[in-house]
């Protein structure tokens, strides 16, 4: 049985500044100044261009929020919406209401757990490292200031692709 390659995508603070929050029937960035929310999204895109197989799960709290759908209906590259196949909360074991109390790391590995660590070869990016402590060579850190804006964050992202999933 070959590996799935899956990337566990945050969407703050990677894909673009800053958080963003919900003003009437839109979500908005809340970093001053930049209100262009996946201004980020093109550098992920074609950092991923060489890796067809590679899946996306969300692990955002867009997921959470909002939906899984309605996270990836929002993510503007069609390309990027086609590798989503779900997010990390889906189908855990025990009382969804209590996902985002875990740390994100926590999160990841239970999804891992759940799809069985044989069968997924696996990176995440996220500008949170809560619960990354056992798996730090998979955590792409980005910083919330400038997410996928940071050339050295990109070539890490670069490298580890690479590494992982060719």
């Amino acid at each position: 049985m070959s590996q799935r390659q899956i990337l566990f995508l945050d969407i703050d603070g990677v894909l673009h500044r800053g958080n963003s929050y919900v003003a009437g029937h839109h979500i908005v960035s809340s970093s001053p100044g930049h209100i262009e929310l996946f201004e980020y999204l093109p550098v992920l895109d074609d950092a991923l261009n060489s890796y067809p197989a590679v899946q996306i799960v969300l692990a955002s709290d867009w997921a959470y929020r909002f939906g899984v759908d309605y996270a990836c209906s929002q993510l503007p590259s069609p390309s990027l919406r086609a590798r989503v196949i779900g997010g990390t909360y889906q189908g855990c074991e025990f009382d969804e209401q209590l996902w985002p109390m875990l740390s994100r790391g926590a999160q990841i590995l239970d999804y891992v757990r759940r799809q069985g660590r044989e069968r997924l070869e696996w990176l995440a990016i996220d500008d949170r490292s809560d619960g990354f402590e056992s798996c730090r060579e998979r955590l792409i850190h980005c910083q919330s200031e400038c997410g996928l804006g940071d050339p050295a964050v990109v070539d890490l992202l670069r490298r580890r692709l690479c590494e992982r999933f060719s």
